[in-house]
C-alpha cells in the first residue's frame, strides 16, 4: 500500500483527495521498459493545479492520481538503464494527465521518461526546480543559442515570481545578464532583486495592447510566461535580431500580433515544448542546473509542504497566490 492524492470524478466534478491504495493498481507498461519509483518529492505546477482541479479536461479517465514531476529511487525496474537504487527525476510526457503521476509515494512510468539524478543535485532541489525549473533552462539555452548574449542589453523575465520567472531570473542574472522582472505583485520586488534582477516593471505596462506594430526597441531577449497580450507586445519592442522564448500561457492563448517584428527586426519567436524534450537535450539542461543555478537562490524561492496539503495549494496556484517554487515531501 502506499500513499497518493486521487482524484474521482462525481456527478461532473472532480474531487481530490489523500487515499492509501494498492500497488498493484500502478500502471503495468509491462514490454515497454517500466520501471517503478519509490518518490521522495514532487512538486506542484500550474498545470498540477488545473489537474487536480478538473480544469480544462486534462484528464480524460478517473479515478486518476496527478502530479507531472517527481524525484525519487528506482524501486524495481525492467530497463536496461536502471536499476534498484539509483535515483532518478521525471518531468513531462503527459505523466500526471494521460497516466498516473507523482503524487503519490509510488508511481511506475516507462524507464525512457526518467532522467538519471545530476551528480551534486538532492531529489529535494530536484523537486524545488521540477518542470517549472526545467523550462526555465530550455528557455535559457534557446535564447543562448538564437545568439542573446549579455553585452546586447536587458533580457525581459515575465511572470517573474512565478516558478518558471523566478528560475530563469536567477540563471540569467547568474550568467550576467541584465534582467528586468515583470510582476504585478509589489511585495515581490524584494524576492526578485534578491534573485538578481536588476530592473522591475508592473505588468500592466505590458498588458495593454500595444497602439502600433513596432515599438521603441526595448529587449535583446525574453521568457515569457504569459503568452496572450503581453507576448504580442514584448515581440512589437524585441530589439533587432532579438529571441522571446515562449514558455506559457497564464495571460491567454490568445496572440494578436503582427509580422512586422519578425520582417522587419528580424527577432525569433521560440516555442519551448518541456513535455516532450528530446532526452540528449533534457539530461544536459538538469546537468546545467545542477551545474551553473545557485543554489542559495533556489533556496530562497522553495517553500515546503506535505501531500495532504496539496488539493488547498491547487487553488492557490491558480489564483497566482503560490510564490516560486513548492517542494513536497510525499512521505511526511
Amino acid at each position: 500500500m502506499f500513499k497518493a492524492i486521487l482524484l474521482e470524478e462525481r456527478d461532473g466534478k472532480v474531487e481530490a483527495a489523500p487515499r492509501e491504495l494498492d500497488e498493484a493498481r500502478l500502471p503495468a507498461f509491462e514490454g515497454e521498459g517500466g520501471v517503478t519509483v519509490a518518490i521522495e518529492y514532487t512538486t506542484l505546477n500550474y498545470k498540477d493545479g488545473m489537474i487536480l482541479g478538473g480544469i480544462g479536461r486534462l484528464v480524460r479517465d478517473y479515478p486518476h492520481v496527478p502530479g507531472i514531476d517527481f524525484a525519487g529511487t528506482v524501486a524495481a525496474s525492467d530497463h536496461p538503464d536502471y536499476a534498484p537504487g539509483d535515483p532518478v527525476i521525471l518531468t513531462g510526457w503527459r505523466v500526471g494527465e494521460a497516466s498516473w503521476g507523482g503524487h503519490a509515494q509510488q508511481a511506475r512510468v516507462k524507464g525512457d521518461w526518467l532522467v538519471p539524478l545530476p551528480e551534486g543535485l538532492t531529489t529535494k532541489r530536484a523537486m524545488a526546480l521540477g518542470t517549472a525549473g526545467f523550462t526555465a533552462m530550455l528557455a535559457v539555452m534557446a535564447l543562448q543559442d538564437h545568439g542573446v548574449t549579455p553585452d546586447q542589453g536587458a533580457v525581459l523575465v515575465t511572470g517573474a515570481a512565478g516558478g518558471v520567472g523566478s528560475v530563469a531570473t536567477a540563471m540569467l542574472a547568474k550568467l550576467g545578464y541584465r534582467v528586468t522582472a515583470s510582476t504585478g505583485r509589489a511585495e515581490t520586488h524584494d524576492y526578485l532583486t534578491g534573485l538578481g534582477a536588476q530592473t522591475l516593471i508592473d505588468r500592466a505596462e505590458l498588458s495593454e495592447p500595444s497602439k502600433r506594430p513596432l515599438e521603441s526597441e526595448r529587449w535583446a531577449g525574453c521568457v515569457d510566461a504569459v503568452g496572450g497580450t503581453t507576448l504580442a507586445r514584448v515581440l512589437a519592442q524585441t530589439r533587432l535580431h532579438g529571441s522571446v522564448a515562449a514558455v506559457g500561457n497564464a495571460g491567454g492563448i490568445k496572440l494578436e500580433a503582427t509580422v512586422l517584428p519578425f520582417l522587419l527586426r528580424g527577432i525569433n519567436l521560440l516555442g519551448i515544448d518541456s513535455a516532450t524534450c528530446p532526452t540528449p537535450r533534457r539530461r544536459q539542461a538538469w546537468a546545467r542546473l545542477a551545474e551553473e543555478l545557485p543554489m542559495d537562490k533556489l533556496d530562497a524561492m522553495t517553500s515546503e509542504a506535505v501531500l495532504g496539503d496539496l488539493p488547498g495549494l491547487a487553488k492557490q496556484i491558480l489564483k497566482g497566490q503560490v510564490r516560486g517554487r513548492l517542494v513536497v515531501d510525499v512521505n511526511k
